[in-house]
């Protein structure tokens, strides 16, 4: 196995509490935002910027920022959970229910936890992460024949992809926020960082060192025979 993808394959989203008093390391976040840098974007457009925040009065302002939760990610949320290990294993697609709060796991109590979406702020999410990451880009931009800027986005996916491998192999947590991109939540960000009204936010980035150890979670793929179809569709298998 090659070290590319043995980082690759212990990649993940470090969910647990980070340590407000363990800074990131100046060079480290240089290599990270390099790592952005060289992400490949259709036609070379690099159509994104990153807003790094570090400073504790602005992480505590942008903290405060209310940030409802989804109506619609908690409906749709549902349905792509297992909720036992045996679950997981076999369908080799989603996530374990036990990610997320009781009540976003049980339809019963869904409209308990709609009714209390006025309190949580941004700082729930952040989670006492001393850096956080905000990519923006222009919508008035797009890649050629591209409607809808499709290729566009899958080069913002290439940025994020080549951050969270960096800090993978720096041992830095990384957990992307993509509540950050919900209109109202992105429009009182861009007002606390006078982010200009042409930038769009596609998503934010806690960096950090966990509080305490971070479990191991279970994380499952498809097996390549259930993917790859080889010459034509439906031959399955590589060979």
């Amino acid at each position: 196995m090659s070290g590319v993808l043995k980082v690759i394959q212990e990649r993940r989203s470090v969910r647990t509490s980070y340590d407000p008093g363990k800074p990131i390391r100046g060079q480290d976040l240089e290599s990270i935002v390099e790592a952005a840098q060289w992400a490949p974007t259709p036609h070379n457009m690099q159509n994104f910027e990153i807003i790094v925040v570090d400073d504790k009065a602005k992480l505590r302002e942008i903290g405060g920022i209310k940030s409802p939760v989804s109506k619609t990610f908690v409906r749709e949320n549902y349905p792509q959970l297992s909720f036992s290990r045996e679950e997981l294993l076999r369908k080799k697609v989603g996530i374990l229910g036990t990610y997320f709060p009781v009540a976003w796991r049980d339809p019963k109590r869904f409209d308990e936890l709609l009714r209390d979406e006025g309190r949580s702020t941004l700082d729930d999410t952040i989670d006492g992460s001393p850096t956080v990451l905000i990519v923006v880009y222009d919508s008035r931009k797009r890649a050629p024949a591209s409607e809808g800027d499709f290729l566009g986005i899958l080069g913002l996916g290439c940025v994020m992809e080549n951050m969270w491998l960096e800090a993978q192999s720096l041992k830095i947590g990384f957990q992307v926020m993509s509540v950050f991109g919900g209109e109202k939540v992105a429009r009182d960000v861009k007002r606390a960082l006078g982010v200009p009204a042409c930038l769009k936010i596609a998503y934010a980035i806690r960096l950090g060192y966990p509080v305490r150890p971070s479990n191991k979670y279970l994380r499952v793929r498809r097996d390549a025979e259930w993917i790859v179809h080889h010459n034509s569709y439906g031959n399955k298998g590589l060979v």
